[in-house]
């Protein structure tokens, strides 16, 4: 697959070759749910509480004699089935996380690199630099170039410039290649790739 290269101020900038094994493959949306759906489930915090009986804060004096009432037999106030009382099998702290093999996982990065290209939304930058941080200057090239939800993907590393300059943009996030993911890209409506991106990808899961 060969698309065009283009600069920040939009002008072409060459053209490169990207590899079918990584961008060229048919997209399927069951392994792109996976991966979303394990990258989600690392990201919950599980830090859900409740209180049990053993918890809730009311006397653990017997209510009333065990027999002649004509009612159930009780010991205290803090029973599940008593208004205020403890949670029976209520949430508790837990980790949400489940495996995924490592080879799926780059799979699914594929698809979606794959998806973003085959719908037209994939864009190639020469370079992502900024000779100052200026926040201004930077929010007008991306507003000229028309991206409004985009996830810029550079090298190994960012230029310090361009990151801060792009920290402050509302709908521009930038991640080097080593934070691409598949909940990212899928998010966003315009995937926008560096030169050194693509090498970095390309290098990563060939």
């Amino acid at each position: 697959m060969k698309l065009d290269v283009i600069s920040l101020s939009g002008k072409k900038a060459g053209s490169v070759d990207l590899g079918d094994e990584i961008f060229g493959l048919e997209p399927r949306a069951d392994i792109l749910h996976r991966v979303v759906r394990w990258q989600r489930a690392r990201q919950q915090q599980g830090t859900h509480k409740v209180k049990t009986r053993s918890e809730t804060s009311y006397s653990t004096k017997k209510i009333y004699r065990q027999k002649g009432t004509g009612g159930a037999r009780h010991g205290d106030r803090n029973a599940p089935i008593f208004r205020k009382g403890g949670i029976y099998k209520g949430p508790t702290p837990r980790s949400h996380e489940h495996d995924l093999p490592k080879k799926f996982r780059a799979l699914g990065l594929k698809h979606a690199l794959s998806a973003k290209a085959q719908a037209g939304k994939l864009v190639i930058l020469d370079e992502a630099t900024a000779a100052e941080p200026k926040t201004k200057a930077l929010a007008k090239q991306v507003s000229d170039l028309g991206w409004k939800r985009v996830l810029l993907i550079d090298g190994p590393e960012l230029n310090e410039n361009f990151a801060r300059a792009a920290a402050n943009i509302e709908g521009l996030d930038v991640l080097p290649s080593m934070g691409a993911n598949v909940y990212d890209i899928l998010r966003r409506d315009t995937l926008v790739i560096t030169k050194a991106g693509v090498e970095a990808l390309e290098a990563r899961l060939k």
